[in-house]
């Protein structure tokens, strides 16, 4: 490989002769980037922080009133108050038998055990985990790959997004619709005949030689294959259909003999060899960034004139929505050129440049974009966008989408530059950060210092990237989303999720699905409550007051896992609804178990738990069981409460699919597995009309006006 530069051809060999190398691995830039996001903070979701507090606190509570039954019972036991059926005591001082004691302690333990077995939701993990995967699957429907299963429900609880604007609001689809040539302004419904021949001669020369595009003509014929970024792109359709340039013939009239590729100063640079010994400086890129290095500009005579501090060109286009480019150069004499040992280090001259002209790219909005946009604000969610474009362009998008509603928002604080963040205090930028809406020249390190900022405050940030520079800033965020399609493979390798079709308003049914599954397992812990509490209530009182427990530790097990794994499975497989998207988001402060879901969980309980304590001490008379043998009466009340106590789970499920709105087997075969018996048919109906009532309860309940957070 050889690269022209001066007079000379420089070789591949000379390159690395005269390179120095000043880092490698990890101490490179592309190193130092690879081990940021290559970190595991460790930090825990949201519903992870929540669901540990949750499981922690019923820990506790079933741990210390497990043991608390257990030393009640032994006390009672030891001391001559525990009875059996017959009403003789258990033990007696004495005269009980070792093996008898024993057998009377292993069954208190057991007692206790069951207490303990009561409180621990088991269900609670794989409603978690089936609710996850579930979403999971469902959402690629909706354009997002879900790289990260946890990222489902932190989305969530997502109360903020920081938002790209070129191909995630807009379609990245850019078209030059205006230029300012000189003295001249054309929307391109003019001909190109109206420029003067050299501006158009040195116009086309910078575009063709500038870019890391290129143009392809089928030698059959057909029509002409312009590749590149969609900005280049549009300028080389720009040269080709409006100033006439020939691709081809122009780029075989000079060798290249320097290039410096687009840079964090928003700009490009190539420098070509003239057949006459002269070089020529091609500069590209922000109007505003390559029109503050131009003293000077080519006019409508082929002239080159001052250039005054007027910027109302880029100000004009910039409020139409325009993405502004300038092209100037600058020509060099050979005594300008380093000598051959230093070529390699050679910076092209960017100062007292030409300006030639100022192109207006138009990137139109996506559709749909400012409804998705009014939808996230209904739910509680902040938009903001972050984008490396002037700062009025940014300000007529962020308009056209809704995210500023008005000039008067317009302005700092919610509209600020890049710089201007970045150069404030850490306190200050804290503060700030909160107001903003739109931030314009921004670098992929504001992007970064934005979310962290962000976070501080409490936030729960989604972030949206495409490019390598993006991947810290999506590794930070709560929820990194990184585009499908013109997202880089580390940009996706930083992320939580994948948008398959770089659209805005799939960002926004993921925060519909997010919102589900935290929903979603709401609803289980409210059913999974309810069946705890009431369960550990009634054995506790029966076994402090009687010794003996109506539910045991098989049936209360089989309700566990056999119950609430189908409770899971229906709770868990609840679709998003619009309802979800009409609430604010619950942050990362929010309790999990809110004041709603106490309210239904405390109706339901204290119902279950009454009815069930009364059967439980006056069943044998209320059910007519007083003649009949006392095991057997016992029996047959234990299986009634055991029968009423699944049937109002049963029936509680359902109430728990919409816990804010009015809605609405076994025993007969395995009862020597679990100590029931067969139930006639009053029995039966009775066991149902018990669990039926709590329905029409549920809808009192219901009417009890809460604030849905502590």
């Amino acid at each position: 490989m050889t690269t022209p530069i001066g007079s000379l051809w420089l070789s591949e060999r000379d390159w690395i002769r005269n390179s120095e190398v000043t880092s490698v691995g990890v101490n490179t830039e592309w190193g130092m980037l690879m081990a940021s996001i290559s970190e595991d903070n460790g930090e825990e979701t949201p519903l992870q922080v929540r669901l540990n507090g949750v499981a922690t606190f019923i820990g506790i509570v079933g741990l210390a009133v497990g043991v608390s039954v257990l030393f009640v019972l032994l006390a009672r036991y030891f001391t001559g108050h525990t009875k059996n059926v017959y009403g003789t005591r258990q033990f007696k001082a004495g005269v009980t038998g070792v093996g008898t004691a024993v057998n009377g302690v292993i069954k208190i333990f057991t007692i206790a055990v069951t207490i303990v077995v009561v409180a621990v939701p088991e269900g609670l993990p794989l409603a978690v985990t089936l609710t996850l995967a579930y979403s999971m699957r469902r959402m690629m429907a909706d354009k997002a790959l879900v790289r990260r299963l946890s990222a489902c429900e932190t989305m969530g609880s997502a109360t903020t997004i920081c938002s790209d604007k070129t191909g995630t609001l807009t379609l990245n689809k850019m078209t030059a619709v205006e230029a300012c040539v000189g003295e001249i302004r054309t929307d391109f419904t003019s001909s190109s005949s109206l420029l003067p021949a050299r501006v158009v001669s040195l116009l086309t020369e910078g575009i063709a030689y500038n870019t890391n595009g290129s143009v392809f003509k089928p030698e059959g014929g057909g029509e002409t294959e312009v590749s590149g970024s969609p900005t280049e792109k549009a300028i080389l359709v720009w040269g080709l259909k409006q100033l006439g340039m020939n691709f081809k013939a122009i780029r075989s009239e000079s060798a290249i003999a320097h290039v410096v590729p687009f840079n964090s100063e928003k700009k490009r640079g190539v420098a070509i060899k003239l057949p006459d010994s002269e070089f020529r400086v091609h500069w590209k890129g922000a109007a505003e960034i390559v029109l503050a290095s131009c003293t000077q500009y080519m006019d409508v005579n082929d002239q080159v004139s001052a250039m005054d501090e007027d910027k109302k060109a880029i100000e004009d286009m910039a409020s139409c929505c325009l993405r502004c480019v300038a092209l100037a150069y600058k020509t060099c004499k050979m005594e300008d050129i380093p000598n051959n040992d230093e070529q390699a280090k050679w910076t092209l001259p960017e100062d007292e440049l030409i300006l030639l002209a100022i192109v207006g790219l138009k990137d139109p909005c996506r559709s749909g974009v400012k409804d998705s946009v009014e939808l996230c604000k209904r739910a509680g969610v902040k938009v903001r966008m972050v984008t490396g474009d002037n700062i009025l362009t940014a300000r007529a998008i962020a308009l056209e989408c809704g995210i500023l509603t008005s000039d008067a928002e317009a302005t700092e604080p919610y509209l600020i530059e890049g710089r201007v963040f970045r150069s404030l205090p850490d306190m200050q930028r804290e503060e700030i950060a909160e107001r903003i809406l739109v931030m314009g020249r921004s670098s992929p390190n504001d992007k970064l210092l934005l979310v962290q900022a962000l976070k501080r405050h409490g936030h729960v940030v989604g972030v949206t990237g495409d490019g390598t520079n993006d991947a810290p800033a999506l590794h930070e965020a709560d929820i990194g989303l990184a585009m499908g399609i013109q997202g880089t493979e580390v940009a996706k390798e930083s992320s939580d999720i994948i948008i398959l079709d770089d659209n805005f308003a799939s960002v926004v049914k993921i925060i519909r699905w997010g919102r589900s599954v935290y929903a979603n397992i709401q609803k289980f812990i409210q059913f999974q409550l309810t069946v705890n509490v009431a369960a550990l209530v009634i054995n506790v009182v029966a076994a402090i007051s009687s010794g003996d427990v109506p539910l045991n530790t098989v049936q209360l097990l089989w309700v566990n896992l056999i119950m609430d794994t189908l409770g899971a499975l229906a709770l868990a497989t609840e679709p998003p609804t619009d309802h979800l998207m009409h609430r604010p988001p619950v942050g990362r402060r929010e309790p999990l178990v809110t004041n709603v879901v106490w309210r239904n969980l405390l109706v339901q309980a204290f119902y279950q738990i009454s009815v069930l304590l009364i059967l439980n001490f006056s069943g044998r008379k209320l059910l007519g069981l007083e003649k009949d043998p006392i095991d057997h009466a016992n029996k047959v009340k234990n299986t009634l409460i055991f029968n009423a106590f699944v049937l109002c789970q049963i029936f509680n499920e359902f109430k728990s699919r919409k816990p804010d709105e009015l809605n609405v087997i076994f025993i007969e075969f395995l009862g020597k597995f679990t100590s029931t018996v067969k139930l006639d048919w009053h029995n039966w109906l009775i066991s149902i009309v018990i669990a039926f009532i709590s329905w029409p309860l549920a809808v009192v309940g219901k009417l009890i006006q809460t604030d849905p957070s502590p």
